[in-house]
């Protein structure tokens, strides 16, 4: 359980950056729109990555 919410924060903290530091001047782009859109996007990965490794 530790190693799924290391995960999501990582991405989190991951997309967040992404988000803040390649801001998208038309509000289109999926993951660089808005800091807070580009930290949902790296948890939801996070998880995902996390899952995957657990399982091996």
């Amino acid at each position: 359980m530790l190693r799924v919410l290391t995960g999501i924060g990582i991405g989190a903290a991951i997309g967040a950056l992404m988000g803040y530091l390649g801001q998208c001047s038309s509000g289109t782009c999926p993951l660089t729109s808005t800091w807070w859109r580009g930290a949902i996007y790296g948890a939801a990965m996070g998880t995902l990555f996390s899952l995957a490794a657990a399982r091996h």
